[in-house]
């Protein structure tokens, strides 16, 4: 009984001492996002460190905006991740700690909740937050005041084009992708070394999409007619017998945007096969035996039985690779940077936030976008319920 009563006692200090260390470690890393939070936290945490090590001339000059900065943004940098990591498992450690002190009763009804409300207060901070100011901020000019200025701007001839491109991308992009994952998904299900034939398709979407598009600026690099073709396109196209002339393929408005659009269906097709081709094989062999029975040829086994048997997962690839291509930026970004005829949303508010510095009109580009992936996310989080519910 009195060892019991010791290791109780022992257990309740342990406790205790846990949750004063956790509740220090979370006003520690309170401390540490005020920090993170100041556009010169760095500078100034820094500089505070500098006056306690006696060095008053280099506080100094950051303060000043001067002196070392390398080593403020390493400090910022150990800070995100103290509080990144320890500050929520610090977090977690705590409530738990406070709620194992409630009734039985109590405690089973709150403790699933104590592993959901910091996930939902992060959401709530890293993206409603956010876009609760971005949408805000598309209605004031630069000195705060409300204004109809950015999205009037939208109208305009340049940002229209912007608009077509990205529903160029959006249309051409994403229903080639689909298309030619369903298709190989289809095909490669009858071949023999099918494991192999899938590796070749799937390798690009191991490649970072401006590791991939420098791959492909190679492939449609363009030298004068009096010099050898090293891309490859431009070598094929004039060693053809009509004599055609070398072509700017990645700079030549309007053939640079399905070039540009042939780098993200090469990306994503195998994304899609690999998809395609597992609900495929969860196809009832049953039904595609009977169907064979019934006189039914490949082609239309495919398109009358297969299709509408997958048609969840079409849905679902189709909505997942729509939203990568209302998002574009790295192709575009790498190849031109918008400046032949072929910006898009994404780049556009890219350089009107850190070249031109109208925060407004970024805001507005970047809810034009929220916008536009809104109905995408919306369309397939019901096909997850449909599908949860078969």
């Amino acid at each position: 009984m009195a060892v019991d009563r010791a290791q109780g006692s022992g257990s309740y200090g342990s406790s205790r001492f846990m949750l004063v260390a956790s509740l220090v470690g979370l006003v520690l890393a309170a401390i540490g996002i005020t920090v993170l939070i100041d556009k010169e936290g760095g500078q100034k945490l820094l500089a505070s460190i500098y006056d306690i090590l006696g060095n008053a001339a280099g506080a100094e000059a950051l303060r000043n905006g001067q002196g070392d900065q390398f080593f403020a943004k390493l400090l910022l940098v150990a800070i995100a991740l103290l509080v990144g990591v320890g500050g929520i498992w610090l977090l977690f450690t705590s409530l738990s700690l406070l709620v194992e002190r409630l009734r039985p009763a109590v405690r089973d009804r709150i403790l699933p909740l104590v592993f959901i409300a910091p996930a939902v207060l992060l959401l709530a901070i890293y993206l409603v937050y956010p876009a609760i100011v971005t949408v805000i901020g598309s209605f004031q000019d630069e000195q705060g005041a409300f204004t109809l200025a950015n999205w009037a701007s939208l109208a305009t001839p340049p940002f229209l084009e912007i608009l077509r491109n990205n529903i160029l991308w959006l249309v051409v992009g994403t229903s080639g992708s689909v298309g030619l994952g369903l298709l190989t998904a289809a095909l490669f299900d009858r071949i023999r070394r099918e494991s192999l034939a899938k590796v070749f398709v799937f390798l690009p979407l191991a490649i970072s999409l401006v590791g991939a598009t420098v791959i492909w600026k190679f492939v449609y690099a363009w030298a004068p007619p009096s010099q050898p073709q090293y891309g490859l396109l431009n070598a094929i196209w004039t060693a053809l017998p009509f004599g055609f002339e070398p072509i700017a393929w990645a700079t030549t408005f309007p053939i640079n945007i399905p070039a540009e659009i042939v780098i993200l269906i090469w990306l994503q097709t195998g994304f899609a096969m690999v998809v395609f081709s597992a609900a495929i094989k969860g196809v009832s062999t049953e039904v595609l035996e009977a169907a064979r029975l019934d006189g039914a040829s490949e082609l239309q086994l495919f398109v009358r039985v297969v299709v509408p048997a997958i048609r969840g997962t079409i849905v679902t690839v189709t909505t997942t690779i729509a939203i990568v291509t209302l998002k574009i930026f790295d192709i575009v970004m790498s190849i031109s940077g918008g400046r032949n005829h072929d910006d898009v949303v994404a780049v556009r508010m890219f350089a009107e936030m850190f070249q031109f510095f109208n925060d407004g009109r970024a805001a507005a580009l970047a809810t034009v976008l929220f916008i536009a992936v809104l109905p995408v996310m919306i369309l397939n989080l019901r096909n997850f319920r449909r599908q949860a519910a078969m």
